[in-house]
């Protein structure tokens, strides 16, 4: 329940409140260093004010030796203090951000392929992150920081002066509160060009990661990497005209706060004329103001990078937007529809922009525990239809129900639906924590039992540390037809009614695909199963075959039916399952 708040309250305020008091104390700590950093060169101007008058002897100016170094030394003890509490819950936070992202990706993985690229969710986990890390580090802490020095330096002056502490809130305050907003202002444009070509370079690189022997196959690795470094500058280039921005910015503001000291030199020294303050106090007063300004001044930097903040919060929402509901609500919505038919009536779709249907009046129906299998070449529809059924995408005409109701998002389908796809992802921790990811509060019993059934259960205790053995990275541990045992056992611990299988044997040999295939029908043999597959090894097991072509039904039937009375399915099933056809004569 606490994730399932957090995702609905966003990315920022429920960290901010789970670690108030770090932050709290972090601002604290933050504005006592700025303030002993005023402080060090007030006595400084002080001191070296008042040598300059050449005291009888050194007691006259010993009081303000010690403070130099006092303040000196507290400077440097208090920062360290407040980066080390700051960063602490920084980390802390980017910590649990991480942990909530790969919770948000790990259920809707298939379903992501729809809606991102690769190189998408690979500026996500790079970039995005560690943007909002920054927005409690480089502006929150400063931000706070910076408006208690400003209300306690203006309450200061106006027990000195009314008029001219109202002068210098305005000035400050325009220092503080509207140069950022002008800064934000001209930076947006700005960012979001850099993000996009950051983002597309991003999209490149994995396509030319994913395709690297084809590039090297076609001879035409020079051209990606002309391509490539082309995307390249276009985005240094942005980059550097923020940085050229950055730098104006940072010029004006030190050309600010240098009026600012000649104007509280100019008050200073009309005090000391009128008696009312000693002259010694004119160089304290104007040095005091280096540190209090600066602080202010960092405000304009930090915004700057606001539209970078803002473009990283939308691109996390929209991930986790996909999320299914909690483990509590996930069970609760599960018993309310219990159940697994499915219906789609009379199914038409088209992709924006395409000339065609990618799907075209289909129309077929599932009974609870039934089995269907789709296959038909590349680009025949079977992803779209897949996509249709989880609400990925809505029909433009009929309707794809569950259990009698239209699936109108993937948010309502999630608690129905169990995906097995080509390559689900094992992430370098415990075996045991990979299966769990199926449902996190599944008992230790548990993890065990669906091991067993999917039949890795004597592999799993022969490692050293058994279910504690690290899968490491993307699972390299296990051969593929095992990493598929595994994400088989992670959909028996979420035992929702209905099992999509998007050609989960894609790269295996002949033998681990038709004992996986076995294993899959008969520990889901009580699922509603929907598989997509480009084989006929095991369709004798489904109680109707569908094949389609260019986004229409071109055959449809059982096995049986099929081979008996198609001749092309007959001969498709002889090529690809040569000494099962023999049996079937």
């Amino acid at each position: 329940m606490k994730e399932a708040r957090e995702g609905n309250q966003g990315w920022f305020l429920p960290y901010f409140r789970q670690f108030f008091w770090q932050f709290a104390v972090a601002a604290l700590l933050g504005t006592l260093a700025v303030a002993c950093a005023g402080a060090l060169l007030y006595t400084s101007g002080y001191l070296i004010s008042r040598s300059a008058l050449k005291p009888e002897n050194v007691l006259m100016v010993y009081v303000p030796i010690v403070l130099v170094r006092a303040f000196g030394f507290s400077k440097a003890v208090i920062q360290y203090l407040e980066r080390l509490v700051g960063h602490d819950a920084a980390l802390r936070v980017l910590s649990r951000m991480r942990v909530r992202l790969y919770q948000a990706i790990e259920p809707q993985a298939q379903l992501l392929r729809t809606r991102f690229r690769t190189g998408d969710l690979l500026g996500v986990l790079a970039d995005d992150i560690e943007q909002l890390q920054n927005v409690y580090l480089r502006f929150v802490l400063p931000a706070v920081s910076a408006v208690l020095l400003y209300g306690a330096g203006i309450v200061a002056l106006g027990r000195m002066d009314g008029m001219f502490a109202l002068l210098m809130a305005l000035y400050c305050g325009f220092l503080l509160f509207v140069a950022p907003a002008v800064v934000l202002w001209s930076s947006i444009a700005k960012s979001r060009r850099f993000k996009q070509e950051r983002q597309a370079a991003y999209r490149e690189l994995t396509d030319a990661v994913f395709g690297m022997s084809d590039w090297i196959l076609s001879g035409r690795t020079q051209q990606f990497l002309q391509l490539f470094t082309r995307r390249q500058k276009s985005a240094a280039q942005i980059e550097n005209s923020i940085r050229r921005g950055e730098w104006r910015v940072q010029w004006m503001s030190q050309c600010a706060i240098g009026g600012a000291i000649v104007l509280l030199v100019i008050w200073a020294g009309g005090l000391a004329a009128a008696n009312q303050i000693p002259a010694t106090l004119i160089a304290a007063i104007g040095l005091v103001a280096f540190p209090l300004m600066d602080a202010f001044a960092r405000i304009s930097d930090a915004v700057v990078r606001m539209p970078e903040y803002k473009e990283s919060l939308g691109r996390l929402r929209e991930i986790e937007g996909g999320r299914p509901a909690s483990v509590e609500a996930q069970k609760e919505k599960v018993a309310d529809q219990a159940g697994g038919s499915l219906k789609l009536d009379h199914v038409h779709f088209r992709y924006p922009q395409a000339s065609g249907w990618s799907v075209q009046d289909v129309s077929f129906e599932v009974a609870q525990g039934g089995k269907i299998a789709l296959l038909g070449r590349s680009g025949a529809g079977k992803s779209t239809i897949l996509n249709l059924i989880r609400g990925a995408i809505q029909p433009e005409a009929g309707q794809v129900t569950v259990n009698g109701q239209p699936v109108q998002s993937e948010e309502d389908s999630a608690c129905l639906f169990s995906v097995l796809n080509q390559q689900p992802y094992l992430f370098d921790t415990t075996v045991a924590n990979n299966i769990r990811l199926g449902r996190p509060d599944a008992s230790d019993e548990e993890v065990r039992a669906v091991t067993a059934q999917v039949g890795l259960d004597q592999l799993i205790e022969s490692l050293p540390d058994g279910y504690q053995t690290r899968m490491q990275e993307t699972g390299l541990r296990f051969s593929g037809g095992e990493r598929q045992r595994i994400a088989l056992a992670r959909i028996l611990l979420q035992n929702k009614p209905i099992v999509l299988l998007d050609e989960p044997t894609v790269g295996l040999d002949p033998l681990t695909e038709r004992d996986l295939m076995t294993t899959i029908f008969r520990v889901l043999h009580e699922k509603t199963l929907i598989w997509v597959t480009h084989h006929l090894s095991g369709v004798e097991q489904m109680d109707e075959v569908i094949f389609m072509e260019q986004g229409v039904i071109s055959m449809r039937g059982t096995h049986e039916q099929l081979y008996q009375d198609n001749p092309r399915y007959r001969n498709l099933y002889t090529l690809d399952c040569p000494l099962a056809s023999v049996m079937e004569i």
